[in-house]
């Protein structure tokens, strides 16, 4: 059975609104992605850290650290990261830096742009093809969002069209 870290930094997809203020938050917590796991029910040996909790626009070069320090530590070689999608780019580049070459490990990013207690589906799909793509992927960083699986640096958020594109289209 594939082993599989599962790590989770934030981002819209854990985000909850907090009816006394009237906004949005991220939780320090990782209910969003256990409901997601749990309704996909994965054949995979899953290990869940949570770390950071943060808007992705809110981390800084600090927390990259961090965050590349961790996928590096973890004894997994396949390592999935919930991340907020406006700064996911940045971060894989930091964590590929961070693992630089020959590591052996598959690192896939993924996230939504709508939290997954307003709507499950966009946070679902996309952490399932992240979760299905680590395990036919060949070591490197990569990004899994809306339907697409691309190296880090082979793909972009579109802010105008609302979703994740090819670098080049």
């Amino acid at each position: 059975m594939q082993s599989l870290r599962l790590i989770n930094t934030g981002g819209t997809f854990n985000k909850r609104y907090d009816p006394i203020r009237g906004e949005l938050f991220v939780p320090a917590d990782d209910q969003a992605v256990e409901a997601a796991i749990a309704s996909m029910r994965p054949n995979l040996s899953l290990r869940l850290s949570g770390t950071i909790y943060k808007d992705s626009l809110e981390m800084d070069d600090a927390d990259r650290a961090m965050l590349g320090e961790l996928v590096a530590a973890v004894q997994e070689r396949c390592v999935v990261v919930v991340h907020g999608t406006d700064t996911m780019d940045k971060s894989a580049v930091a964590v590929a830096r961070w693992l630089g070459q020959g590591h052996g490990k598959r690192v896939v990013f993924t996230g939504a742009m709508v939290p997954f207690f307003v709507d499950p589906v966009e946070a679902t799909a996309n952490l399932a093809s992240a979760m299905t793509a680590i395990c036919l992927l060949p070591p490197g960083v990569y990004i899994a969002m809306h339907g697409l699986v691309l190296p880090h640096d082979k793909i972009r958020k579109n802010r105008e069209a609302g979703r994740f594109e090819e670098l080049g289209n």
